[in-house]
């Protein structure tokens, strides 16, 4: 059976634009006081709400850009070099810190539903991911690439709920230097997709063109 060259490509990409571990590093961290008892919950909702919103940006991203007037070849332009930041910050600063700020942590530690905020947005549907989505979507060719698109986010959202669910185990067996050497190995590949989709960007700009 032949696999698209975009369908592997698009599933890391958003696989290291979510930030599974990561995610569940800092959900174990968030989780850990008055949240406890609602670890599961808080999982399955964060990642269903987040990942709603991951699916309308996919399959309705070129719509918005034209109505935006903004090209896609801008927006690749665009959106890698915003996932270039993202990787820069994912090899050079600890896992989770490209996702949320002290002042957001602070508040997640505080009574409260933390589902949407801060746990769909912007820990797991954050930029990144978002700009992700819009991406990998945008260079599909015809609707058996896009539908396998569809597969590879949803099978990103599954995996970082069996992560979430699993948070403190990974972070028992990982240890804060696993985790940072999961986040930039992940920082180094997303850096060469980001580039990637600049180049595929610049490839179609009309200024550029022959």
């Amino acid at each position: 059976m032949h696999i698209a060259p975009s369908i592997p490509s698009s599933f890391v990409t958003l696989l290291v634009t979510i930030g599974s571990v990561e995610t569940a590093v800092v959900f174990a961290s968030l989780t850990a006081g008055i949240h406890r008892n609602e670890r599961r919950s808080l999982a399955l909702r964060s990642v269903v709400i987040a990942g709603l919103v991951l699916l309308i940006f996919a399959i309705a991203g070129s719509l918005i850009l034209s109505v935006l007037h903004i090209s896609l070849p801008a927006f690749r332009v665009a959106g890698g070099l915003l996932l270039f930041l993202q990787a820069l910050t994912l090899t050079f600063s600890s896992p989770g810190l490209s996702s949320i700020n002290e002042s957001e942590k602070r508040d997640a530690e505080q009574p409260g539903d933390i589902a949407v905020f801060p746990l769909a947005f912007p820990l797991i549907a954050g930029p990144g991911s978002l700009s992700a989505a819009v991406l990998v979507m945008g260079r599909t060719a015809g609707w058996i690439e896009g539908v396998g698109v569809i597969a590879m986010v949803l099978a990103c959202l599954l995996l970082t709920f069996v992560a979430m669910r699993a948070a403190e185990r990974l972070v028992a067996i990982l240890g804060r230097t696993g985790a940072d050497v999961v986040s930039r190995v992940s920082g180094i590949l997303l850096a060469g997709l980001a580039v990637q989709f600049v180049f595929d960007g610049l490839g179609e700009a009309p200024f550029l063109r022959g």
